[in-house]
């Protein structure tokens, strides 16, 4: 009797216990049942945030694609006009380029030409004036030309030589200044006396003691005169 009634207070005991647990279960249930809405709606307000966070990174990042922009005639024309623009003010300026260099080739030509021919006039006059002083003492020689017989022939052969260097001289495109009769020019004259005279009136030159000589609109040597006053 005893161990029967010891088996039935165990079976009784097991019984209580599981039953404790199967209350414990159901109250973990209801507790998680309860406490689920609010769980979900946690979640989806963190789901939300990260997905808007996510948007705006790649909007400032790499930016939202935006549809392909479609290109009219108009845009066409416009794109033209703005190209021939462009290439006709390039083109101005290769022209106005080209003009200045070509402006300024003409201007050392004519630089160097007239240089060459300063040159060549400097050249000149310094040739010709080593034979003015010759040519002075030719025509001193032909001036004082004795008049004996003897003498006649030498001083034909003086004058010959006179006349041919003369005639270089012109050549060379040297002129004699004329001076006699003319008003006093200090340009073209020297004057190595001041002189009354009562046949020529004042400033007038009265006689040339030594002839002048130009070359075009250059003084080789100006003319030494006598000057009324």
């Amino acid at each position: 009797m005893i161990k029967r009634k010891k088996r039935t207070d165990t079976k009784e005991s097991q019984a209580e216990e599981l039953e404790a647990h199967l209350l414990e279960d159901d109250t973990k249930e209801e507790e998680l049942e309860a406490q689920s809405p609010e769980a979900d709606t946690e979640q989806e307000d963190i789901a939300r945030e990260i997905h808007i966070e996510a948007v705006e990174e790649a909007a400032e990042g790499e930016g939202v694609e935006e549809a392909p922009r479609v290109v009219t005639v108009e845009d066409r024309i416009n794109a033209l006009l703005e190209e021939i623009e462009r290439s006709q003010q390039e083109a101005s300026e290769y022209l106005d380029g080209w003009q200045r260099e070509r402006a300024e080739f003409a201007n050392y030509k004519n630089r160097t030409a007239r240089e060459k021919e300063e040159a060549r006039a400097q050249i000149t006059i310094e040739i010709i004036a080593k034979y003015l002083e010759i040519l002075d003492d030719l025509e001193l020689a032909i001036i004082n030309r004795p008049a004996e017989d003897e003498s006649e022939a030498w001083a034909d052969g003086i004058e010959l030589i006179h006349v041919k260097l003369n005639a270089i001289l012109e050549d060379e495109g040297v002129e004699v200044i004329l001076a006699e009769g003319d008003t006093f020019d200090p340009n073209f004259h020297e004057a190595i006396t001041y002189e009354e005279d009562d046949d020529h009136q004042d400033g007038q030159v009265i006689e040339v003691v030594q002839k002048g000589y130009k070359l075009g609109d250059r003084v080789l040597r100006p003319a030494k005169v006598r000057v009324a006053k």
